[in-house]
Formats: C-alpha cells, sequence, structure tokens
C-alpha cells in the first residue's frame, strides 16, 4: 500500500494505491476486488475513473411517501372536480368588459382564441403528457444509468406523486383558489358546458407542472451520472424547458389555462424535479472518488479522497 499526498491549490488529495501481484490474488479479497475492476483496468487508459452511483435511495421510505401521496391524491381529485357549479350571474359578469379588464395583458391573450380548436389542442395535450411522462426512459441508453433503473424509477415515481400532491393541496393550488378557465369567457359554448365547477380549477396547470417534473428530472439525473460536463449541463435544462412551454401553449390553445398558470405550474415542476434527485444524492461524492491504478508491477484500486485545507491537519 502506498499513501500519496498531492497540493493543488487549497485542496489536498490523499491517494491510497493497494497493488495486486501474482502473491496477493491468492487472497480471496485480491480476486474479488480485481474481478470488479478488470474490465476497467484493460479497457482504459491508466489512473482511469471508475464512476460512483450519485444517489440513495431508501426503498421502504420512498415506497411509503409514494403510497401516501397516492392515497391522498385520490380523495383529493374527486374533491377539486366536483366544485360548486357556475351560477349563472357568473356567466353573465364574466362577458363584462369590466372583468376582461381585470387581466393583466399576458392573460388576456387567452381570452382571443378560437374556440373551435379547443377540442383539437386537448387532445394534443393529453396525448403529449403521456409521451412526455415516459420521455425519462430514454435514460436507459445510457448504460451507467440503466443499471440503477429501479432507483431511479422510485425516485421519479416519488417526484410524480409529490406533485400531485403540491397540486392538491398546497396554498397555491386549486383547493384554495377558484380561478375560471378561460373557456368559461368564451359565449361559443353552451351555458351547460361552461358552468361545470371544473371550470374553477384554471389556477395553476397540473399539465405543465408534471410534465416539467418528467423533463427537469431526466436532465438532472443525466448531469448528476455526467458530473463533467462543465457549462453544456444548461444546455440539457434549455432542452428540457421545451416540452412543458409547447405543452403549457397547447393548454392555453385548449382554452384550459392562462399563460400565468402556465408559469406558476412551469416553475413548480422545475423546482421539484431538480430538488428530488438533490435529497437523494450521496454527499460523500465531492471528496471521495474510486478508480483504478496501473503501473509495470501490477495493478490496484486508487482511493481519492479530497479534503480542504481547514479539514486536513499535517
Amino acid at each position: 500500500m502506498q499513501l500519496i499526498i498531492k497540493s493543488r491549490g487549497c485542496v489536498r488529495t490523499i491517494k491510497f494505491m493497494f497493488r495486486f501481484n501474482s502473491y496477493c490474488i491468492r487472497n480471496m479479497f485480491c480476486l474479488f476486488t480485481t474481478m470488479i475492476f478488470c474490465a476497467g483496468a484493460f479497457c482504459g487508459p491508466a489512473d482511469s475513473t471508475v464512476k460512483a452511483k450519485p444517489y440513495h435511495v431508501n426503498r421502504p421510505v420512498v415506497g411509503g411517501i409514494i403510497a401516501v401521496c397516492m392515497f391522498s391524491d385520490y380523495f383529493a381529485i374527486g374533491r377539486i372536480k366536483s366544485k360548486t357549479a357556475i351560477s349563472g350571474e357568473e356567466l353573465l359578469f364574466l362577458n363584462t368588459e369590466a372583468q376582461k379588464d381585470l387581466m393583466n395583458p399576458i392573460d388576456r391573450w387567452a381570452l382571443r382564441q378560437k374556440a373551435t380548436d379547443r377540442k383539437q389542442y386537448q387532445q394534443i395535450s393529453d396525448y403529449g403528457q403521456v409521451l412526455i411522462y415516459l420521455s425519462p426512459g430514454l435514460l436507459a441508453f445510457d448504460k451507467n444509468i440503466r443499471k440503477d433503473w429501479l432507483d431511479l424509477l422510485l425516485m421519479y415515481v416519488e417526484g410524480h406523486t409529490i406533485t400531485f400532491t403540491f397540486y392538491n393541496y398546497s396554498f397555491l393550488g386549486p383547493t384554495f383558489h377558484n380561478r375560471y378557465r378561460p373557456m368559461t369567457y368564451y359565449s361559443e359554448f353552451t351555458d351547460e358546458a361552461r358552468r361545470n365547477g371544473n371550470n374553477r380549477n384554471s389556477f395553476y396547470s397540473g399539465h405543465v407542472a408534471s410534465c416539467t417534473y418528467s423533463t427537469f428530472f431526466m436532465a438532472k439525473v443525466y448531469c448528476d451520472y455526467h458530473p463533467d460536463m462543465g457549462a453544456a449541463k444548461y444546455l440539457w435544462y434549455i432542452a428540457a424547458s421545451i416540452p412543458p412551454v409547447l405543452m403549457g401553449y397547447s393548454r392555453i390553445k385548449a382554452l384550459d389555462h392562462f399563460p400565468s398558470d402556465d408559469a406558476v405550474g412551469f416553475a413548480l415542476g422545475a423546482v421539484i424535479g431538480i430538488v428530488i434527485p438533490e435529497l437523494h444524492k450521496y454527499r460523500c461524492n465531492k471528496y471521495l472518488s474510486l478508480g483504478m491504478f496501473n503501473s509495470p508491477d501490477g495493478m490496484g484500486l486508487s482511493i481519492r479522497w479530497k479534503l480542504p485545507d481547514k479539514h486536513l491537519l499535517i
């Protein structure tokens, strides 16, 4: 075993190298270690790094969170969608210029759409939502990510249930708000359709929140498995923003939401998509890395442990 201490700026690198030769391999521990790391030793360059698993998932705890959230959401959905019907007096007031003038200029755009396009864009948003939900499956093409599929699946479902619960119970969701959907302002629809109690649930957009969570979760996981990307990771988040923005556009065209509804849903979905994986990250990865050591004398396991100056006493 060798101990090497290197100094670079304010960080010390402590490097342990365990060398294995023909005598050591007789030991079962050495044989086991050699079998695990031989692929990295012979297929990669000298001193190549083996990427550590970035997440820790306590499966019973995560499973419990999923079960509780799904159970609570089951009761919340029916309550939200069965709100009191909109009265005839309310409908009359919605068609007045005084009511429309209360909106900000950006949201007023939702009142200048074609009512005949509603059904078409509702179908686009519904089918598009399913595709976006499945999009994190593309991570399976990365072999380093694919091997942790079960933990990632649990994390993904956990985040979705939390996103739904936040929509159903938070003070920002329709439980505490009764904003009319844009379609209630369109006289082209029948009074019966406009008076539906579900039309009080415009704020905020659950479709956009869930879709944003899906794409930002995918971007966050990919970046965590490739920490050397540098500034390129921001391109992933820009790409992750495109599907939910299109979803928000379709929800406006479907007369289900105002732009501000989509903006709030986007922000919340993005935060949850980043925070959930971050909460599961191993905290030691910043200072601990694992790799292989090759030399003419044999091969070995290299463990690098980086500590700031204030934590190292010599």
